[in-house]
């Protein structure tokens, strides 16, 4: 406005002679001007109050959020204090389970203490955890190098100064990898301050990542290096803070400041109920039974470790062999049964299957001395009710993950029995050959695992939640950092998608699996031929000749598909090996419908799994197709389908999902 009154009074002085217009007309002149101070201060007024009603609401948008945070505080306060309560009864019942663990002298006796300062619960390496120690060794051995390797600590700090001077003078080509949807904005390439800030923090990055790839590391200290390098450079990324994320200021000044609150909010609820780590997904959203799990079964057999579904069929006719299917025994079941669109059971099912599938129960510390052995026997069990109920001699298998594992050293037993109940198998995400290099094998020694198994020993468990966030610790910008972001610094609230829920659903393992599960993992038991012995048999795979179907994803993390691979060359029968293009869980659930899913077979299967994926042939769509036709050819002749689920000695009960998956 000072311009404006500048302006008239500049032209009130080029309007004609000053002293006549004093004379003739003092008042009109006065009055009439467009520019007069009186209308000016009107136009003034009428700016100041709408700047202050914007203000208001700002202010009392800001003024509800802190109200809605004071609300969801009082309930955290309570919910605190009832934890408080709950911890003090977990205490005199870990004290009693450590009383009980002394018991076992010789497994005490041979397993070291755990070093003081190292959490092995809150892991990093699934199911071994990352010890203090890990960290000061990795950092030392850098340190070292650095001393050890003045010539090289030269060379590449003096890229580094030289790469920052091409950044300051605005000529520096370095950008992020096209795929990183961090920094797609186009602030990052607009704003002179975040360009740079983005080329320094990369410059700075892929100079320390320089650095150990010329050191004089061998393979595996150089992963272990990598690994432990980006858990640091991810964690101080531009975009976890508030000032170096464009989208997280913009919407603070859109808000009026409502984001952070609802951010801090956000924290606060994480901090109480989620461990520390920022929620995946909104936990109130689903129900299983309601919005997952929906296809319609029964239950028609329960033990201890196990209810058995049977799935109603929707065909005229069905195949008269049945499927069973073994799901993990980390998290529920219902990953087989998703939602009705991404539900492999529905899609069996409507293919003429007759599909049964086990819900394993959630095991408490009275369940510590499960085994694969105890999962074995149930799975047999189960198969003899699908049996009984199909009238059929055998029956067709579908295992993922650890149940994969589980299976494996089932069909060894069979073999050696010459026990043919199980006709063919199908390995989803499986590894059996744990010789194949893995980020989760980085920090695995001799002495992490001891220390890790008589942790679960101690407790009889291991909790779900303690898998999942060192699960996500192997991929912390996805899975730890992108809710971070949403969570805390925009302050959206955690997305509502079915996969997450089931992801965040978890179970717990039993110590015994536990510990038996990372014995294999170190002797690489199956590999060796009568090493591992299940149900008094020695295992030997090759002489396992059923059919297999082996799928992999070609970008997970937590079985590479390169290990996945080794089981065609483990198993006597006829494999077919898929490799889906993409990760753990989507290579599972995979229906069809996306333009985008494709799939690679190949059917050479050398030694060699990168020889493998060169003379694949790439397929577009969904595997689940492919598996219809393959099973459909092994599943025997079509007959009617059953009216009625169970049979007279295997009465259906409680409708599908069970109970067992609402176990806590």
């Amino acid at each position: 406005m000072q311009g404006s009154e500048n302006t008239g009074q500049t032209g009130a002085q080029n309007g004609g002679t000053p002293a006549k217009l004093h004379q003739a007309k003092p008042n009109k002149k006065k009055t009439t001007s467009t520019n007069s101070p009186s209308r000016q201060k009107v136009s003034t007024t009428a700016t100041t109050q709408e700047t202050l009603k914007e203000e208001r609401r700002k202010a009392a948008a800001a003024q509800a959020a802190v109200e809605e945070l004071q609300r969801r505080l009082t309930a955290i306060e309570a919910t605190l204090a009832e934890e408080r309560g709950k911890a003090a009864q977990s205490q005199q019942a870990l004290e009693e389970q450590q009383h009980a663990a002394e018991k076992h002298t010789e497994a005490s006796e041979q397993a070291p203490e755990p070093a003081s300062g190292q959490a092995i619960a809150f892991g990093l390496t699934p199911f071994v955890g990352l010890q203090g120690t890990d960290i000061f060794n990795v950092s030392q051995q850098m340190f070292q190098q650095a001393l050890k390797q003045p010539q090289l600590m030269l060379k590449h700090s003096t890229n580094f100064l030289l790469e920052m001077d091409r950044v300051m003078l605005d000529q520096s080509t370095i950008e992020p990898d096209a795929k990183d949807k961090r920094f797609v904005g186009e602030a990052w390439k607009t704003n002179s301050f975040y360009r740079k800030y983005l080329q320094t923090y990369l410059t700075w990055r892929d100079s320390l990542n320089a650095f150990i790839n010329d050191a004089d590391l061998d393979k595996k200290d150089a992963g272990r290096a990598r690994f432990m390098l980006s858990l640091f450079t991810e964690a101080v990324a531009p975009t976890n803070t508030l000032l170096g994320n464009p989208a997280a200021m913009k919407k603070m000044y859109e808000t009026g400041g409502a984001s952070l609150v609802r951010g801090l909010t956000h924290m606060i609820e994480d901090l109480a109920n989620n461990g520390g780590l920022p929620s995946q997904v909104d936990m109130k959203v689903f129900q299983v039974g309601k919005d997952l799990a929906l296809s319609p079964g029964a239950v028609v057999f329960k033990n201890e470790a196990l209810e058995l579904i049977h799935y109603k069929s929707t065909t005229p006719q069905v195949y008269s062999r049945p499927l069973l299917i073994v799901p993990p025994q980390v998290n529920k079941f219902y990953i087989m049964d998703l939602s009705p669109s991404k539900s492999l059971v529905q899609y069996l099912v409507g293919s003429g299957m007759q599909v049964f599938s086990i819900s394993w129960r959630n095991p408490t510390p009275e369940h510590r001395d499960w085994g694969f052995e105890t999962y074995d026997r149930a799975i047999l069990e189960a198969i003899d009710v699908v049996r009984a109920i199909t009238s059929g001699e055998d029956v067709n298998i579908l295992a993922a993950c650890l149940a994969g594992m589980t299976l494996a050293s089932l069909l060894g037993h069979l073999a050696a029995q010459g026990d043919r109940r199980v006709k063919t198998a199908t390995f989803l995400v499986t590894v059996l050959d744990t010789n194949m290099e893995s980020t989760m094998g980085l920090f695995a020694t001799t002495e992490t695992i001891e220390a890790a198994k008589q942790a679960s020993r101690l407790k009889g468990v291991v909790e779900g939640q303690e898998l999942a966030r060192a699960f996500a610790w192997l991929r912390p910008n996805d899975l730890i950092w992108n809710y971070w972001v949403n969570n805390y610094l925009i302050g959206n609230d955690p997305a509502a998608f079915d996969v997450l829920y089931w992801n965040n659903d978890t179970t717990r393992l039993p110590a015994k699996l536990h510990g038996e599960m990372l014995d294999l993992f170190e002797t690489n038991a199956f590999t060796h031929p009568g090493t591992l012995k299940m149900l008094g048999t020695p295992i030997d795979l090759s002489k396992v000749t059923n059919d297999a179907y082996i799928i992999a994803g070609i970008t997970d993390h937590i079985t590479p598909w390169q290990a996945s691979y080794a089981t065609t060359q483990l198993l006597g029968g006829k494999c077919k090996f898929i490799l889906s293009s993409s990760g753990h869980i989507q290579a599972i659930l995979n229906p069809p419908g996306n333009p985008k899913a494709k799939y690679f077979v190949n059917a050479r299967y050398q030694a060699d799994p990168e020889q493998w994926l060169a003379g694949a042939q790439q397929v577009s769509g969904s595997w689940w197709d492919d598996y219809r036709e393959w099973l459909g050819k092994r599943a025997g002749k079509q007959k009617p389908a059953p009216q009625e689920l169970g049979n007279d000695q295997y009465q259906p009960g409680i409708p599908a999902p069970g109970t067992y998956v609402f176990e806590p």
